[in-house]
Order: C-alpha cells, then sequence, then structure tokens
C-alpha cells in the first residue's frame, strides 16, 4: 500500500498530524510506504501576500495558529507572526525537495526538523539562512543543499507535486490518499484530523482484512528512533493522557536520558546525548 501525505510546510494543522503518523508508522509501517507531497495550488502559495483583500491578516493567521496549537496539542506559536512574519511558502516547499534529492530519510528528516524551527522556535522558514541552518542540523550535505534549493530539479519536483495535488482535487491540506496494490481502484482521501482509530480503519478497509499491529518499541527505544519529540506525540502512540505521557517522560528524565524543552503550549522532549 501506498499512502500519499500531501502538506504544506508552514500549515498547523499538517503539522497536528504528526502524532498520528508516527503511530501508525510504528504499528503498520509494514503495510505501506508513505509519500510526502506539497498539496495546493499557486493561489495558496500567494494567500499570504493578500493582506489588502481582507482575506488573511498577520493577526488572523496567528490566532489560528494558537487555536490549532491548543486543539491538537502539538505546539505552535503564533507570536511569530508579529515578529517576523512570512511571505509565500513557496520557498520552504521547494527547500522540501531540494532535501529529498539526497534521499527519502533526509528529505523526511528535514521536514521534521523545518517544522521544529518553525512552530517551536518561531524561526521563519522562508528565509533562505534558516532552511540552510535547518540542513545542517538535519545533517544533510549542506553544499548540495544549496545548490539544489536554487536548481530545476527542485523546482520541476515542486510542480510535480502541485499537479498530482490538482489531479486528486486536494483541495484542504492535510490530506491523505490511501492507494492500494490494485491500481484499477481509486484512492481513499481524508482530509483533516481524525482520531487515530479512523486511519487504521482505513488501511483495514484497503488492505481488504485487519493488519497486525507491530509491538510499539519501549520508551526508551522510540527516544533513540526519534531524538525529539512532543508530549502530545508520545500520548498518542501509547494510548496515554497527555499528564501519564508526562510522568512517564519525567522518569526517563531523571535516568539523564531526556531533557524536557518547554514550548508555548505542552512541552517537547529531546534525548540526551551520552545519557
Amino acid at each position: 500500500m501506498e499512502i500519499y501525505s500531501f502538506i504544506d510546510p508552514l500549515c498547523p494543522d499538517c503539522w497536528g498530524l504528526e502524532p498520528m503518523i508516527k503511530k501508525l508508522q510504528l504499528e503498520y509501517g509494514h503495510t505501506f510506504r508513505i509519500r510526502h507531497l506539497v498539496g495546493g495550488n499557486i493561489k495558496t502559495f500567494n494567500s499570504f501576500k493578500r493582506k489588502n483583500e481582507g482575506i488573511t491578516t498577520h493577526a488572523d493567521v496567528a490566532e489560528r495558529w494558537e487555536r490549532t496549537a491548543s486543539r491538537s496539542g502539538m505546539s505552535c506559536d503564533g507570536d511569530l507572526w508579529y515578529e517576523d512574519p512570512m511571505d509565500t511558502p513557496y520557498i520552504a516547499s521547494i527547500a522540501i525537495k531540494a532535501a529529498e534529492l539526497q534521499g527519502k530519510l533526509p528529505g523526511f528528516n528535514f521536514l521534521r526538523k523545518m517544522r521544529e524551527l518553525l512552530f517551536i522556535q518561531k524561526q521563519n522558514m522562508t528565509k533562505e539562512e534558516n532552511l540552510i541552518q535547518a540542513a545542517k542540523e538535519t545533517g544533510l550535505d549542506v553544499h548540495e543543499f544549496k545548490k539544489d534549493l536554487h536548481s530545476q530539479a527542485a523546482v520541476k519536483a515542486f510542480q510535480c507535486d502541485l499537479k498530482i495535488s490538482s489531479e486528486m482535487e486536494v483541495n484542504e491540506l492535510p490530506t491523505l490518499v490511501f492507494f492500494n496494490e490494485n491500481i484499477e481502484e481509486e484512492g481513499l482521501k481524508i482530509t483533516g484530523l481524525y482520531e487515530y482509530e479512523v486511519y487504521v480503519r482505513i488501511l483495514t478497509e484497503m488492505l481488504k482484512t485487519k493488519p497486525t499491529p507491530e509491538p510499539l518499541p519501549s520508551l526508551d527505544a522510540f527516544m533513540d528512533r526519534y531524538h525529539f519529540v512532543a508530549t502530545k506525540e508520545v500520548a498518542v502512540v501509547y494510548d496515554m493522557s497527555c499528564e501519564e505521557a508526562d510522568a512517564a517522560m519525567k522518569k526517563l528524565a531523571l535516568k539523564q536520558k531526556v531533557e524536557k524543552v518547554p514550548a508555548k503550549h505542552g512541552s517537547f522532549w529531546r534525548t540526551v546525548k551520552n545519557g
């Protein structure tokens, strides 16, 4: 099976989908491959600039970020829109495609790092220097990344994503499209954020059999794999409340394996080097 995940790199709702994607990959990753595509259309990419038409003001976007963070549990700090408002997400989208030219996993890790810098640290990810910093922190070949950021290959990959997005009539983000092995069958499209069970039901429907979930890793192994996670991600993956997840992570912190990183909404945890 294949899952197409259509996202906008600057979209807080897309960021809010991360806990579900993590749990799906851990439990059912043996049944599917996931592919991240930049969704939307050119009108979407220009909407940030259309303040005078009453469509979007920086205050509106800031308020939406705060509301989304409260609802999803994945922190995003709307103050960025007052301190260093962003332009079109075009360059951030090209950056994802530039990172993917170094491989699927480096591209995936770059997207995650870019979102951490954006939503938690309030770094404007429409500025090239911040994208380069994300590439460094991801461990990409920075020289290649800088070159690819201005390459036709990255632009073409981005245009290809938009074309697929248009063909599949993806008008809202985030959107997941599930495909099974039968190329004759249409994909099953789901837009927005849902409870985890909904995604499992769709997997079952597309596979025409209930897949057997893999056992979840220990919390230690989970942190060794991801290195930096939200309390909300721990809660979703391990079917805990955020309070229970926080208590479990505090136990790891006492063993000096992780350290807490406060955020505007909720908190995150980072593995301690040599911990």
